[in-house]
């Protein structure tokens, strides 16, 4: 048994004696759904330590996320659904049976194919025909994460538009239209409108091979290291955010923006 099995073997036992009688109260009374915050944090942590490129933070919360299926396993495990071992031999077979290129003699000649190819054997290991080509997508993904979902689904049947200047005429249209709700002050409305333009925009970045999801998440953490420059030179100074001038601040903001470029120019 190799090194990694030990390890991973030996994490599956501390989990069953962490539930075991005698052992830890909290991880006793956990449940499938008491657990389920604690797997969407994780993999933001995990992404987290992608982003700030820190091998001994990835290495850290790989091990905190590879925790939750186990934990999740060992509940099932006490109530006679399934083990640990059928979760691995369960993805172990779905790998094997979606690669036939890999572990078989079928050919796939691009990566899009393979997607297809994916997509093909995915229906026909249900078993059944799902009612819409927008089946399939998780009801509790984040809104930008789920509307690229959706709107990749529906370009695979042909639902698309064929030229970019189509889908960033279309963001244009929808941001007139909700430019047109501000003067009426109808809330339902804008937030309708609102919607449209912000769907449009994740179409047009999908329609690109851009992640909006993860674009917005890269703006926001550039928004919050800028702010905290402001608010660190503005504390040096011995001056609070509100007592600073919206100039001074914006020169702030434009020198923490020249300080990222130089670090990127590196």
């Amino acid at each position: 048994m190799s090194e990694e099995m030990k390890g991973f073997d030996r994490l599956v036992e501390i989990m069953r004696e962490l539930r075991a009688p005698g052992g830890c109260p909290w991880d006793a009374e956990q449940t499938h759904e008491s657990l389920k915050r604690y797997l969407l944090e994780e993999c933001y942590e995990v992404i987290e330590a992608i982003d700030a490129k820190d091998p001994a933070h990835l290495k850290e919360e790989l091990g905190d996320l590879m925790l939750q299926p186990i934990f999740h396993a060992a509940i099932a495990e006490e109530r006679g659904e399934f083990t640990m071992e059928d979760v691995l031999d369960a993805i172990n077979e779905k790998l094997v049976r979606r690669h036939p290129h890999v572990f078989g003699d079928q050919i796939v000649k691009s990566a899009d194919e393979q997607v297809a190819n994916w997509e093909r054997i995915k229906k026909a290991e249900k078993g059944e025909e799902r009612k819409s080509a927008l089946s399939g997508v998780p009801p509790h993904l984040p809104a930008l994460m789920k509307a690229h979902k959706i709107t990749e689904k529906a370009a695979r049947v042909g639902f698309d538009w064929e030229h970019t200047d189509q889908v960033f005429a279309k963001v244009i249209e929808e941001l007139h239209e909700f430019e047109e709700t501000l003067a009426q002050g109808d809330q339902e409305r804008m937030e309708a409108e609102l919607g449209d333009l912000l769907f449009a925009i994740v179409n047009l970045g999908r329609f690109l091979s851009l992640d909006t999801e993860e674009a917005l998440r890269k703006t926001i953490n550039r928004f919050i290291r800028r702010f905290n420059h402001v608010e660190d030179k503005l504390h040096a100074a011995g001056v609070t955010m509100q007592e600073a001038s919206l100039e001074e601040m914006d020169k702030l903001w434009e020198e923490a923006k020249r300080i990222e470029q130089q670090e990127e120019e590196r």
